[in-house]
């Protein structure tokens, strides 16, 4: 979908009236009691389900506690996405620390995932440029679809089936991707990122194959990892898939650039602690380093800027998000369908 001529180009000062609005209300002011409030609770969820782990022992029933420490994982990685914005303290130093201290709880490189998702940041939605349409297994264009051979053209051929299972492997994608990178020297502190990503694999693994027998431990890491990688895919898909795709032949400002290529979902706080605030992905791609709990604050204000603006301006249900991402990646694999 290229399709952005319903905004015309205006004005760059556009989005300096509305940072004027955002900062009038200290909206990008940090909040750091607030993110005290999320270390300690997510702390101790990450306490308690490990305690869990411990206490059913080599049990089946521990399945469960896989499901529930994928959540916890979900919502460290949300904090370390914060830090990677510095969403949370004004230092980089500072927010380097965290991102680095939740990348290692959940074995996720912290360097790596920033530098790509900066790049997905200045670029969203872009065909070129844009790292998070480039995913092997998915095509999120038409020409990206004609364009797979063997297995990876197979699977687009018939993706929206295969989405929700395809983000069964997010989990084991995000480890790999930290690996390789750390082993490449692609991040600049590879040797603590290191000693980070494989302090975690040892912890996690012995925890697992001393506690539970060792096929109670392999469906355990299936299961635990394979919830966690649904659950980060289906916080980050319904952000900007199926919204439009820009080229290089298009030049658009900030603000129009931003907000044409994202997509907000309603639902209110259980959404916005389900998602990490992600939910809010027009207003957090116009102010990256707003601190989460004022996304919501802000969300009203752009709004409103952009029906002034004749900006169209998109939001839906979770459901509908995920409809919506669905239909358009069964919409791209058409002509392979029709071959």
């Amino acid at each position: 979908m290229t399709d952005t001529s319903l905004a015309p180009a205006r004005p760059g000062s556009d989005f300096t009236q509305l940072t004027r609005a955002i900062n009038q209300r200290g909206l990008l002011k940090r909040r750091p009691g607030d993110y005290a409030r999320r270390f300690t609770l997510n702390g101790l969820l990450l306490a308690g389900g490990w305690t869990a782990f411990v206490l059913v022992g080599a049990s089946w029933w521990n399945l469960l506690t896989a499901a529930f420490l994928a959540v916890v994982f979900a919502q460290l990685a949300f904090i370390g996405h914060d830090a990677g914005h510095k969403q949370i303290f004004h230092g980089k130093r500072a927010n380097d620390f965290v991102g680095h201290l939740h990348g290692a709880l959940v074995g996720m490189s912290y360097g790596k995932w920033v530098g790509q998702h900066n790049r997905h940041h200045a670029n969203p939605n872009h065909e070129d440029d844009d790292p998070d349409l480039d995913i092997p297994a998915l095509a999120f264009t038409v020409e990206q679809a004609l364009g797979k051979r063997g297995l990876p053209r197979l699977i687009a051929k018939y993706q929206a089936f295969l989405f929700f299972p395809l983000l069964l492997l997010e989990g084991f994608s995000l480890h790999q991707s930290g690996i390789s990178a750390v082993l490449r020297r692609e991040v600049k502190a590879h040797k603590l990122e290191s000693v980070l990503i494989f302090g975690h694999i040892a912890l996690y693994l012995a925890a697992l194959f001393l506690v539970l027998s060792p096929w109670q431990a392999l469906v355990f890491i299936v299961v635990h990892q394979g919830l966690w990688g649904v659950y980060m895919g289906c916080s980050f898909a319904p952000n900007h898939k199926g919204m439009p795709t820009l080229t290089a032949a298009q030049k658009l400002d900030h603000l129009r650039k931003q907000v044409l290529t994202s997509r907000n979902v309603r639902g209110g706080r259980v959404v916005d602690y389900a998602l990490g605030g992600l939910n809010y992905q027009i207003e957090h791609h116009l102010f990256p380093s707003m601190p989460r709990s004022n996304l919501r604050h802000a969300q009203p204000l752009v709004r409103e800027f952009c029906a002034r603006l004749g900006l169209p301006y998109h939001q839906t249900t979770a459901l509908g998000s995920y409809a919506q991402v669905l239909s358009h990646l069964h919409a791209v694999g058409a002509p392979l369908r029709a071959s």
